[in-house]
């Protein structure tokens, strides 16, 4: 048994202990926000937050939760009221939206540690995240708009 916080809730779940978090989030707890990409923490999609920290939830092992605070894009606002959430829906950034979670959790991270980020801080933030569809220009301002909020 395995006990951590999730979106503020506590939460307990059976898996072994080398299972990726990914797994037990979208399988167990219902949660599908958060998306498999590439399996190897290469693409982003995965992103959700560890005591504030965005991790690579397809590698990041069920065991390693234990006790501490994860926080999923259902999470991140329950109305998508977050300004980076507001930010996205305002500049129309996604096209296809696959990688948009990951996306998003990556740029709010960025934010909660850095408010005011140069294009070169976004850019080495957000360099983990892959986006198909090349919304690249339009994440870096929705990022400068959430900053102004």
């Amino acid at each position: 048994m395995t006990a951590f916080t999730l979106n503020g809730r506590e939460v307990e779940v059976t898996a072994e202990p080398d299972t990726p978090l990914l797994w037990v989030i979208r399988e167990q707890l219902k949660l599908t926000g958060t998306k498999y990409g590439c399996g190897v923490a290469q693409c982003g999609a995965c992103t959700l937050h560890v005591d504030d920290e965005p991790v690579r939830a397809c590698v990041f092992p069920l065991s390693a939760a234990e006790g501490r605070s994860v926080t999923t894009i259902e999470g991140l606002s329950e109305d998508g009221s977050h300004p980076v959430q507001q930010a996205w829906v305002e500049l129309d950034v996604p096209q296809c939206g696959y990688c948009q979670s990951g996306q998003i959790m990556s740029a709010a991270a960025l934010l909660a540690r850095n408010p005011s980020p140069s294009d070169a801080e976004i850019d080495t933030a957000m360099a983990g995240n892959l986006c198909r569809c090349g919304t690249y220009v339009r994440i870096r301002a929705a990022i400068h708009r959430a900053a102004e909020a």
